[in-house]
This record gives structure tokens, C-alpha cells and sequence, in this order.
């Protein structure tokens, strides 16, 4: 074993056994390159991601490969979702001079940390196209001993280019205006598959952030189109094999147009997204299909991504005894053997299970023929056709429940964490289930012992095994308030207020640029980064400053902090020029901006949380899609004026308010039903 045995990271553990002599991303491995007068080679990826998984295999078990690294370099693993701020440094440069990204990333760096040359995989040998390993290490090696100081100055002035190009200031020529958000809607309009759903072509990502912000602008401005494309762009991804249709969840992206054939492994942060964004579908719609996705993914998560104290995994892989999506295929010899004629009969129609497949493995040697990735084909059955169906349906999961399992990457993320427990808190509001209120209430309780440090309020970002690492990053303060707000808007319980706020302060405190407006990445003094990185890209993730500011906006109208507002007003300026020269890379943020623009509607909840009408009123709020509603209670840091409101111990109150200005108190939920379907003139 080499020194990643010792490390938390189960990406970093899954080359524990290389023969290169990796080091950890630290100042052990810069002071050996420096003092070596050696160039690095930093690798970078993630526990389920399959080309990762080929180049381990096919390089970095090499021992002849493994022989020239440490000879000639100080080779370093980096597990981009524990370093995300490292991975976008590096990630940042490579799309820069080649251009294209992902993982693995493969980058060269001076034992000063710039890095000269990257890319993403590379084979053992050329193939295809692509240089070899072995090539490109022999040339960077020759160029090291003979090129040395131009390499050097090629690595310096890459560094100063970078910093150029990342720089941030608000545009003076830009106005934060409704223009914005109608000209990104029209924009996504443009982007729309009206076939299959989505925005773009292959290969096609959810990307929730984009259906979230047109559903809320088609809400807001009756637009029937927009509402229209996500409600259809749902029905398509829950029918395609993107999502498991045998047990709930959502994989990472598809390969296809038509969400048919996934990249198979399952991320945490995919599947808190697509949760929340079926579950605004269900409020807009009524459509109880959506509320069924939405169930069947968050029990997908309680089931298989949740460690037994209440936190929760990031990942399940894409692969399965070394083959891509082994656990989830079928071939139709398979479904014949399982099931009666009967069964097999509608589940091959339903599922639209051929002999030669719709999955092709790639894997060498002997790749696994007439592969089927289950999706809907054709969903018209009959009543007969449907008990069938629910039958070979429950039999094919108990067959695969015998298959070996997909490798869990059982870290715990304080971000991707913050975006579960939200969607778990919303889940409870608008569905009314105890038990997804009860798991964000373990969820939160667990982030709060393991990672977060009430003497210092400091959140740290993972946890694994009893150990949390040293690592603070703005997408783990971002994240996480996000979702301790959403749970106390459904509990309005002064704690996670007192939480939320203790959260947000530190993170201004700890990222906030004051001067530009934003947020960086990484807090001040963060020794091992050659640059400080602003992201406001709303990928598969949202950016931490979308997040933030957006979250910052709910905190100030619940608490009346003008310093929470003005943070959030100061990053969308900072960001405005995005927001109008590229609107569908910053659907988030837009999601910023409107509720910036609109003022929010109060809903103050005064009286006894344990009476058994308070409950009631408070899934009266969240059943219905809102977006300009906030709720609050009257205990804890609320806004001076909810402390006003009276309080009796008889029956709780709900007050609906705008402002300061209060209408009229509804003690019932049809009287608050009432007031909610009021529109302000």
C-alpha cells in the first residue's frame, strides 16, 4: 500500500494499492517537488466516475508507468468533491488552453504549483486520437531536463492570464432589471427540446437549476409555454432510463437526447435537486405522478445513501465488477428466465427490451452483449396489463438485489448534505410526511456534532469514519443554510433560525469579497491555492454565490437584516454582466434576482408549535407554489415587527403580511387558503 491508505477519501483509498507513490494534496508532496526540483502531476477525480476508474486500471496499476512517475515526478491525488476549490483552479486552466474538462483531469505543475500542460484521460497509448500516457510523460520529462526555464515562464504568464480572466467587478452598463430574467427565459426557450424534453443536445444533464428557474418565471408571469417545457421535460426524465425505474433515483446525466441510456452512477446532489424540482412540479400541476418521482427518489436516498445517524452518502458508482451499469441491465433472455409469459410479455413492451439491447459495454475483455437500460417505451396498458407489470417489476428487483452492488462513496459533505436536508424539509410541506421531516431533523442534528464547531463557528466540509477534515469551503455554508432555512420554514422551530443565522454571519465574515461584491470559494489565507476563485456557474450543482445570495435574501426578510440583503444585492451586481451575456449558465442566480425584485409576502405564524392546528397551517402554507412567499414564526431573531404580532395560547394564528402591513388573521387553514389566493394589485 502507499500513503493514501491513511486518507479518508474513498477516491484516494481506491489507489491505495497503485504502485505510484502518491501523495495527498499537502506540503508534504510540494516541499519533495521542490526540494526534488521535480514537476508535479496532479490527478484529479472522484470516487464513481467510471474513466477514472479505466485509468487506475489501465496506468496507474501499470508498474512500468507507475516506475517513470516516480522517477521523474511527485505524483498527487486530489478527490475533486472533498477540493473543489483545488479541482476548479486546475479544472479552470485545462478548459482554457484545450478546450474541454471533466475527470479524470490530469494536470502538470512546477513544484510551485502552476500548472503548463493538462487534459483529461489519456490511455496507457495513444488511441484514437488521444496521446498515450507514456508519450506525454517521456515529452514532459525531456522537456523538464532541456526547456526547464521556458516551461517556467510558459507557467507564469499562464498564472497572471488566469488571474486576469477570473477577476470580478460589477458592470456600471448593466441594470438589475425584470429585462434580465425575461431575456434568460427567452434564451432556455431557445435551448428547449420540444421532443424529448431538456435543454440542449447530447449529452443531456437535468441541471435542475435551469427547469426551477423557468417553472418559477412561468409561475410568476402566467406564462403557460414555460410551465409547459418543464412539466413535460419531468414526465420525459422520469420515463427515461436516467431514472431507475425499478427503485427511485436519478443518475447523473444521459448519454442521449432521449434520457434513454444513463451515465449510471447516482449522485447525492443530482437527486436532492430533482427532488425538489418534482416536487415545485407537483404544487404547480396537481399532477400526482410528479409527487410519486419525488417520493420514490427521496426514498431511494433514506434507503441506500443514508448512514444510520442521519447523514448522508455522496455516491453510488457507475460501475459494477468492473463493468459500466452490470447492477442495472438486462438482457431479454434474462427477463424471459425471471418472469411468467405473461409478465414478460407487457415488461418487454413496457420497457422496450430488445435482443440486441440499447446499452452498449465498452468494457475489454468481453464485453456483455444485449445489455437493456430500462426505460419506458410504451406506457398505454390495460388493467390486466398494469397488476402484470407491478408484479414483473417486483420480481426484477429482487433479482438484482442479488447482484454485487455498485461501490457507495460513503463520505458525508456538509453541501450536498445542506441540498438533501432541503429537499427533505420542502418534502415534508408539501406532501405532509412525518418521516421526511424526521430524517431532516437526524440529518441536521448529525451535521451539527460532526462538522460543525460551535466554539469557533466553523463548518467543516466532510466527515468520514469518525473523522471530519480541516477544509472550509462557501459551498458548505451556502448549501447547508439553504437548507436549515427551508426546515425552518416548515417548523418555524428557533433553533434552526438561531442556526441559520450563526451560519450566514460566518460565512460573510469568512468569503465574502466586500469590495467586488461576491464570494470566494475558499476563505482567506488558504495557503495551497495559487489562485481564489469566484464560481458562479450553475452546473450540475448550483455556484456557491447563487446559493448564497438567494438565501441571504430569505434570511434578511425572516430576521430584517439589512446586512444579509445587501451582501446579496452586492453579488448580483457583481455578477450582472453574466447574468446578461450568458443567462443559462446562472439559472440560479436568476432565481437570486427575481425574488431580489419582488417583494416576498410574510407569512407569520404566532401561538403553541404543539397545538394540533398549528401543524395544519403550516402545510396550508407550503401546498401550494409560492414563490414569493416566506414563513416565520414569532420566537428567535425574527423581524421585529413578527415579535408584535399577538400570540395566544387558545388557537394559533397565521398573519399574511407585506412589509409590516398585516391583513386580517386566519385561524383556520380555509381562512388561510383564502388570504394566500389574494393577489397583491
Amino acid at each position: 500500500m502507499n500513503r493514501l491508505a491513511h486518507e479518508q477519501s474513498p477516491y484516494l483509498r481506491q489507489h491505495q494499492d497503485n504502485p505510484v507513490d502518491w501523495f495527498p494534496w499537502g506540503e508534504p508532496a510540494f516541499a519533495k517537488a521542490r526540494a526534488e526540483d521535480k514537476p508535479i502531476f496532479l490527478s484529479i477525480g472522484y470516487s464513481t466516475c467510471h474513466w477514472c476508474h479505466v485509468m487506475e486500471r489501465e496506468s496507474f496499476a501499470d508498474e512500468a508507468l507507475a516506475a517513470v512517475l516516480n522517477a521523474h515526478f511527485v505524483s498527487i491525488k486530489v478527490d475533486r468533491e472533498e477540493r473543489p476549490d483545488v479541482d476548479k483552479v486546475y479544472l479552470t486552466f485545462v478548459q482554457a488552453t484545450s478546450g474541454q474538462g471533466g475527470w479524470p483531469l490530469t494536470v502538470f505543475l512546477t513544484p510551485d504549483l502552476k500548472p503548463f500542460y493538462g487534459g483529461t484521460y489519456f490511455p496507457p497509448d495513444g488511441r484514437h486520437g488521444r496521446p498515450g500516457l507514456r508519450a506525454v510523460l517521456r515529452q514532459i520529462q525531456q522537456l523538464w531536463q532541456t526547456r526547464r526555464s521556458a516551461l517556467l515562464e510558459s507557467a507564469q504568464e499562464t498564472h497572471q492570464r488566469l488571474a486576469r480572466s477570473l477577476e470580478r467587478s460589477p458592470a456600471p452598463d448593466v441594470t438589475l432589471s425584470s429585462a434580465l430574467l425575461d431575456e434568460a427565459a427567452a434564451a432556455l426557450k431557445q435551448d428547449y427540446d420540444p421532443v424529448h424534453g431538456g435543454f440542449g443536445d447530447a449529452p443531456k444533464f437535468p441541471r435542475p437549476s435551469q427547469p426551477a428557474f423557468l417553472l418559477e418565471h412561468g409561475v410568476r408571469h402566467g406564462d403557460r409555454e414555460a410551465i409547459d417545457m418543464v412539466l413535460h421535460t419531468c414526465h420525459r426524465m422520469a420515463d427515461g432510463g436516467i431514472h431507475d425505474q425499478l427503485s427511485g433515483g436519478f443518475a447523473r446525466y444521459s448519454v442521449d437526447a432521449q434520457w434513454r441510456v444513463p451515465h449510471f452512477e447516482k449522485m447525492l446532489y443530482d437527486n436532492a435537486q430533482l427532488a425538489q424540482l418534482y416536487l415545485d412540479a407537483y404544487r404547480v400541476s396537481g399532477d400526482a405522478r410528479h409527487a410519486r418521482v419525488a417520493r420514490r427518489t427521496l426514498d431511494y436516498v433514506l434507503r441506500d445513501l443514508t448512514h444510520s445517524e442521519g447523514g448522508f452518502y455522496s455516491a453510488e458508482d457507475a460501475d459494477s465488477e468492473g463493468k459500466e451499469g452490470k447492477f442495472y441491465c438486462w438482457t431479454r433472455s434474462e427477463l424471459a428466465q425471471l418472469l411468467t409469459p405473461e409478465e414478460f410479455g407487457v415488461a418487454a413492451r413496457y420497457y422496450g427490451v430488445t435482443e440486441h439491447g440499447n446499452f452498449v459495454d465498452h468494457s475489454d475483455p468481453n464485453p456483455l452483449p444485449g445489455q437493456n437500460v430500462l426505460s419506458v417505451s410504451d406506457p398505454e396498458l390495460s388493467q390486466n396489463e398494469a397488476a402484470w407489470l407491478e408484479s414483473a417489476q417486483s420480481k426484477l428487483l429482487a433479482a438484482r438485489s442479488r447482484r454485487v452492488r455498485p461501490h457507495l462513496d460513503d463520505k458525508v459533505l456538509a453541501s450536498w448534505n445542506g441540498l438533501m436536508l432541503g429537499a427533505l424539509a420542502r418534502a415534508y410541506g408539501a406532501l405532509g410526511d412525518l418521516a421526511y421531516l424526521d430524517a431532516a431533523r437526524k440529518n441536521l442534528a448529525f451535521l451539527q456534532r460532526t462538522l460543525w464547531d460551535l466554539g469557533s463557528r466553523t463548518l467543516y466540509h466532510r466527515w468520514r469514519q469518525g473523522q471530519r477534515d480541516a477544509v472550509q469551503l462557501l459551498d458548505a455554508y451556502a448549501f447547508l443554510l439553504s437548507g436549515v432555512i427551508d426546515l425552518y420554514e416548515v417548523t418555524v422551530d428557533p433553533p434552526a433560525l438561531e442556526f441559520a443565522v450563526a451560519l450566514a454571519d460566518t460565512m460573510l465574515a469568512k468569503f465574502r469579497d466586500t469590495d467586488a461584491g461576491g464570494f470566494w470559494l475558499s476563505p482567506a489565507g488558504s495557503r495551497d491555492l495559487i489562485l481564489r476563485l469566484k464560481q458562479d456557474y450553475d452546473g450540475a450543482e448550483p455556484s456557491g454565490n447563487s446559493v448564497a445570495a438567494l438565501s441571504l435574501l430569505r434570511l434578511s426578510t425572516i430576521t430584517d437584516r439589512d446586512d444579509f440583503r445587501d451582501a446579496a444585492e452586492q453579488t448580483l451586481r457583481s455578477f450582472a454582466d453574466r447574468m446578461r451575456r450568458s443567462p443559462q449558465a446562472v439559472p440560479h442566480l436568476l432565481l437570486a434576482l427575481a425574488s431580489w425584485q419582488n417583494a416576498p409576502r410574510q407569512v407569520v405564524l404566532a401561538g403553541d408549535p404543539a397545538h394540533p392546528s398549528f401543524p395544519a397551517l403550516l402545510q396550508e402554507i407550503h401546498r401550494s407554489y409560492e414563490p414569493d412567499l416566506v414563513v416565520l414564526g414569532t420566537r428567535g431573531p425574527v423581524a421585529s415587527f413578527a415579535r408584535t404580532l399577538p400570540v395566544t395560547d387558545e388557537q394559533p394564528t397565521a398573519f399574511l403580511c407585506t412589509g409590516t402591513a398585516c391583513q386580517p388573521p386566519a385561524h383556520s387553514p380555509d381562512e388561510l387558503r383564502r388570504l394566500l389566493r389574494q393577489r397583491p394589485s
